[in-house]
């Protein structure tokens, strides 16, 4: 855990190295993955600026390196800094306007548009390994269903049909894209 919901921020971090997921808990206990960050990502500031607690949890997926800036020296560097403040008024916009997609995404799209999209943003976020094909991050199912918006059954049976029609190839916890066009079809026609 990196922090949790509820926690009064204090600093701003960015990752270094590894892989976090910024999370809310759920209705019945179902966690929904908001964001994931990638190396080299700024996180964990909006609360600060906001002047509010904590509304999500982070929590690494792997071993993981933060940088931890307190949002004390952040604050004095924006206020001597307009262009670091257009930066974090950017980054901001452009996270909205991230959110805002993904809300329509998993409130209107089919299971299977859903998890295309998922898949789609992983390889955007995370990239591919030296295959070209293999998606570099390797979640549970049911942390791809977390993302996905979906209950794990529905993640799973989803994947093997993704499987059955040659768009994916799945070894354990990787996935393979074999038909980026065809799933980037699925994910657009939702």
């Amino acid at each position: 855990m990196i922090y949790c919901e509820g926690d009064e921020p204090m600093d701003m971090m960015c990752l270094l190295k590894g892989k976090v997921k910024i999370y809310k808990d759920g209705v019945g206990g179902r966690s929904q993955i908001i964001r994931m960050i990638k190396p080299i990502q700024y996180f964990a500031y909006r609360a600060a600026f906001a002047q509010e607690l904590y509304r999500t949890n982070a929590s690494a997926f792997e071993a993981s390196s933060i940088c931890i800036i307190p949002m004390t020296v952040v604050e004095n560097l924006i206020c001597g800094n307009p262009n670091l403040a257009m930066f974090f008024i950017r980054q901001l916009s452009t996270d909205l306007g991230i959110a805002d997609e993904r809300t329509v995404t998993l409130t209107q799209k089919h299971i299977r548009g859903r998890l295309a999209e998922s898949l789609l943003y992983l390889r955007d976020s995370y990239g591919l390994e030296e295959d070209g094909a293999t998606i570099s991050i390797y979640l549970s199912r049911e942390e791809l269903a977390n993302l996905s918006n979906m209950t794990t059954s529905n993640a799973i049976r989803t994947l093997s049909i993704f499987v059955s029609e040659r768009i994916i190839a799945v070894d354990g916890r990787k996935i393979k894209i074999i038909d980026e066009e065809r799933l980037r079809k699925v994910s657009r026609r939702g």
